[in-house]
């Protein structure tokens, strides 16, 4: 099996991976009918609404952040996941049908918007843990890349079919196909091959959020992909916004907005399999993502007709998904067993909680000065994020000149060796926890 499909040869991951597929599929179908039937049925064409349905929806990962990643770390994931995904299922359905009567309006969908959020809070972390759970530790990176390739597959083919689907039976029923997609998850947790999964450490320590704060704070090279990727989701990933309100001012409906999603899906499917080749993720990666973004968001907002936007974003999603899975497979590579699912709640929390800091920032900007300024706005954070990272790099020591060869630069990526919270050490843990000798600062 080539390097870039290798944790296929895990039947738990292949298992996971088809259920992850098609569930993700039904995902963005039910984001482009939300954002839709706040733009143009609950709305007219308000999108500091929307602004404000995502805000409702991506905050609960940063309010609740203290309890998502302490429940990650202490129960079992795979239950986590069950129940989350059911649940997610049912106010699917709910959803489906108020809009299917007629009868719901604008507080009620921020109401279930904040309600995905909060079940969302509990899913992130466990889901992004669970696939350290299901892989080696030399194939996380791998895995997780592969996750993310999964991920915009289904962005290139869930937004055109929601967007079809919204024109040809109705955004409803669009909500209640979605709900059929989460049984395709729930039957793959029940087909995994339990004894397979990775044994998990048991963490003496109770210092919660606090000690994975601390591992955070403590290593630079962790605050940096934290900074980054805060900036670039606040400011640079508000799609739905910008994609939306630049649909309409091409004249074009929810079909024209689902085919842009699937367009820049186009882009993050190959950033996506661009780092499932990559032996590691490195934080080089992310600086200069950050950076290629800044760049293609002033080139996007320049573009004149519908067709050319959507060229360009291809590059756009390039550019996005290669940072986020670096960024990603980076945090779980490099962050000690006993503290994963802290730390990762910590980065979902930076996430998907910096989207109430900058949605409606974008949705006030795209409503006062039109959707081009407010996708320079996210150009302008992503070439910040770019500079406070190869500022990083030049103060930390870490650049300087190749052994062999006089005119080439290398930069040290950080290793780190350092067990914040003691784990209670058995057979099992010595098998899947890899012993450092040695480390770069």
């Amino acid at each position: 099996m080539s390097a870039m499909f290798r944790s296929f040869a895990n039947v738990n991951y292949r298992i996971w991976f088809a259920g992850a597929l098609v569930s993700n599929v039904g995902g963005w179908m039910q984001a482009t009918a939300q954002d839709w039937v706040v733009l143009t049925e609950l709305t007219d064409n308000d999108a500091t609404a929307m602004g404000v349905t995502m805000a409702l929806q991506f905050g609960p990962p940063l309010v609740l952040v203290s309890m998502t990643g302490w429940v990650a770390d202490r129960f079992d994931r795979r239950r986590i996941l069950m129940a989350t995904q059911s649940t997610l299922l049912l106010l699917a359905i709910a959803v489906g049908v108020l809009i299917l009567n007629g009868v719901m309006t604008l507080p009620m969908m921020f109401g279930f918007a904040a309600a995905f959020g909060v079940v969302n809070a509990f899913d992130a972390p466990a889901r992004q843990a669970f696939v350290s759970d299901m892989v080696s530790a030399g194939d996380t990176s791998n895995a997780v890349a592969l996750n993310s390739a999964s991920f915009n597959l289904a962005r290139m083919i869930g937004p055109a079919v929601g967007g079809l689907l919204i024109v040809a039976i109705g955004s409803g029923w669009v909500f209640i196909a979605n709900a059929a997609t989460f049984l395709a998850m729930l039957v793959a947790l029940l087909l995994m091959r339990q004894g397979q999964l990775a044994p998990r450490l048991k963490n003496r320590s109770r210092g919660g959020l606090a000690a994975g704060f601390r591992y955070v704070w403590g290593r630079s090279d962790l605050r940096v992909v934290f900074v980054t990727v805060f900036l670039i989701g606040a400011f640079g990933m508000n799609f739905p916004i910008f994609a939306s309100t630049m649909a309409i001012e091409f004249g074009a409906g929810a079909d024209g907005y689902g085919v842009l999603s699937s367009i820049l899906a186009i882009g993050s499917l190959a950033g996506a399999l661009l780092a499932a080749r990559r032996d590691r993720a490195r934080v080089r990666v992310v600086i200069f993502a950050a950076g290629g973004f800044g760049v293609i968001a002033f080139i996007a907002a320049a573009m004149p007709t519908y067709a050319t936007y959507a060229v360009s974003l291809m590059f756009t999603g390039f550019m996005i998904v290669t940072l986020l899975t670096t960024a990603n497979g980076y945090v779980q590579t490099t962050t000690d067993a006993a503290l994963r699912g802290r730390v990762l709640a910590l980065y979902m929390a930076v996430i998907m909680g910096s989207t109430p800091v900058g949605a409606p920032i974008a949705g006030w900007v795209a409503d006062a000065a039109g959707p081009r300024v407010a996708i320079m706005l996210g150009g302008v954070a992503g070439l910040v994020a770019c500079a406070i990272g190869v500022t990083w790099v030049l103060t930390s020591g870490r650049l300087h000149r190749h052994e062999s060869r006089r005119f080439l630069m290398t930069i040290d990526e950080t290793r780190p060796l350092d067990i914040v919270d003691p784990v209670e050490f058995s057979d099992e843990a010595a098998a899947t926890t890899p012993i450092r000798t040695s480390k770069k600062d």
